[in-house]
């Protein structure tokens, strides 16, 4: 597989600056991989391809507020901290992305507005740095000053101004463990209703953990992909995930789907040595792309992604290149909204 292989034209006013309301109301196309068939649905039609003993794995991470602004002591030069990771709680430690980096060495602090104080302690690559902040204050106290002047990091290609109802639009339903500077977008088409009709259907919505990273976004920079490395990103997958996840594996019945690429992500790096799930927590920079033999994901749920994107390539591995490239063209002429606003794609 190329990196050209995934280059797409498409009409800039198809990509979606905001969700639309109710969430549960975009567009869902149904890929059948089976008999090859797209079928054209709501959202919200999401019951009528479930059974009871189902189980949809949900990414339940939380975006924070991860841009800041702050001014280079001594000069005041304006300074943009793109917060990526927390490396040690106990130590203030973060893993960011600074702009204008030639400004930045090892030994300068930087002021933000609310009275936060952080040096610099490293460089880590042409942009990124390592940081400390200086605080006295517990973990949550930190937190909270960042929440306080931190804006939340939507996507580039919506060319918009943040707003604060980004906050709540920028971030899904099952959002409850802080840790991503991006959204699992296909979880953002999830509203309390359709959770509740799923749950009625007899469907297992249960949860994992991956915490988003740039990494997931960076553009693919080498035509031969086995040459692209990804960023590792955290993941956490329980012991009554894996188990009932299993039982659904096991079923003739019943399936097994992910909820965005990257629920496949992890689950797809939590393998036994059986090829089942099972209960792990740690970092992984799995890069799936065509050919890939899935292992727990029967199911898919994803967005329509960017050109060249490595969701773009795991979604061509999961429903075959071929399918995917008509599926894209058919969203195309049907004015599919694409991206992370955007509509949903079910791939069964």
């Amino acid at each position: 597989m190329k990196l050209t292989k995934f280059e797409y034209e498409y009409p800039k006013n198809l990509i979606a600056k905001y969700p639309v309301e109710p969430r549960d109301s975009s567009r869902l196309m149904v890929l059948n991989r089976a008999d090859q068939t797209i079928e054209h649905r709501k959202f919200s039609d999401l019951p009528d391809y479930y059974t009871k003993g189902d189980v949809m794995l949900v990414n339940n991470t939380k975006v924070f507020p991860a841009r800041l602004f702050g001014n280079k002591e001594k000069t005041g030069a304006r300074i943009e901290v793109f917060l990526l990771r927390e490396l040690n709680p106990e130590s203030r430690l973060w893993d960011v992305i600074v702009d204008p980096a030639r400004k930045i060495r090892i030994g300068n602090k930087l002021y933000f507005e609310n009275g936060l104080i952080a040096e610099v302690i490293d460089n880590t690559t042409s942009r990124g740095r390592t940081i400390r902040f200086v605080f006295d204050g517990t973990n949550d106290e930190l937190y909270a000053k960042i929440d306080e002047i931190g804006e939340t990091p939507i996507p580039p290609y919506l060319k918009r101004n943040v707003e604060p109802e980004d906050r709540d639009r920028y971030q899904t339903f099952f959002a409850s463990e802080r840790g991503a500077v991006a959204a699992p977008t296909a979880g953002l088409h999830f509203t309390p209703g359709l959770v509740d009709n799923l749950t009625k259907t007899g469907v297992d919505i249960m949860p994992v953990t991956l915490h988003v990273g740039l990494g997931t976004f960076r553009p693919v920079e080498v035509e031969d992909l086995t040459k692209h490395r990804m960023d590792s990103e955290f993941y956490h997958v329980t012991p009554p995930i894996a188990e009932r996840s299993n039982i659904a594996l096991k079923s003739p019945d019943n399936s097994v789907t992910a909820v965005g690429t990257t629920v496949v992500r992890a689950i797809e790096s939590s393998l036994s040595a059986a090829y089942t799930l099972k209960a792990n927590i740690g970092w992984t920079d799995k890069f799936i792309y065509p050919p890939y033999e899935f292992h727990i994901t029967e199911r898919l749920i994803t967005n329509f992604h960017m050109p060249r994107s490595t969701l773009m390539m795991l979604v061509a591995a999961f429903a075959g290149y071929d399918f995917m490239v008509e599926s894209y063209q058919v969203a195309i002429k049907e004015k599919y909204r694409l991206f992370s606003f955007g509509d949903a794609m079910l791939i069964i």
